[in-house]
């Protein structure tokens, strides 16, 4: 079983974070809290390790992972632009449950999976997932849990589930929270990626009417 670090000790969570950053420059994998899920994280930038998350969960390349960044700056340098039309809505929520899908830069030497150019980008509400992409910078994310099994809301389940396939556990206790009927336990995903629509592509914790108050008519009907 991986290494689990309580984060409510603050000589256990130094010691976890050491460990955490550690792993990810050898291109393991992780298991982090966000607002969400628990989520197993890995390099971005490193082929391998992006790959050996997908194999962590039982997944294929075409389940490309979104990629967690510390802030706005982080993803504005990975994406080939941030449509203006959305910045009310990062405003609003980010940090947060909200995800968007938008053209990656052509520049960038990854391999996320099969993502026909684009890049999926978060900036979660926690601050043990901020503090550690700030040292390590943007990581490829995904729920921590096997293919078809329920999202982990608790670091034991991640653990459970995942086992020796990360090196590393960050325990800061549940997280999430109410989810709304028929939506995702995670992340509100959107796919910003074609100019003058943006569509919902999973409808996560945050609400469709969140989206729609900051969009207005740019958000595609249902």
């Amino acid at each position: 079983m991986p290494a689990i670090h309580d984060c409510a000790d603050p000589a256990s969570l130094l010691e976890g974070v050491r460990a955490a950053r550690t792993a990810v420059a050898a291109g393991r994998c992780i298991v982090i809290p966000t607002d969400t899920v628990y989520g197993i994280a890995a390099d971005a930038f490193s082929h391998s390790a992006v790959a050996a998350l997908l194999a962590a969960k039982g997944r294929d390349r075409g389940f490309p992972p979104p990629v967690l960044v510390a802030d706005r700056p982080m993803a504005a340098a990975l994406a080939e632009r941030i449509p203006p039309e959305v910045e009310a809505l990062l405003d609003a929520h980010w940090p947060g449950p909200l995800t968007i899908i938008v053209r990656a830069q052509a520049s960038l030497t990854w391999d996320l999976g099969d993502t026909g150019g684009t890049v999926a980008l978060r900036v979660p509400d926690h601050p043990i997932a901020i503090g550690l992409l700030r040292e390590t910078g943007p990581l490829a994310v995904s729920s921590a849990n096997l293919h078809g099994m329920p999202a982990a809301t608790t670091a034991q389940e991640a653990a459970d589930m995942l086992g020796d396939r990360v090196d590393v556990v960050l325990d800061a206790g549940p997280v999430g929270g109410p989810v709304p009927d028929g939506a995702a336990n995670g992340s509100t995903i959107l796919d910003c990626s074609t100019d003058g629509v943006v569509r919902i592509v999973r409808q996560g914790v945050l609400p469709r009417e969140a989206v729609a108050e900051a969009l207005g008519d740019l958000l595609a009907a249902e």
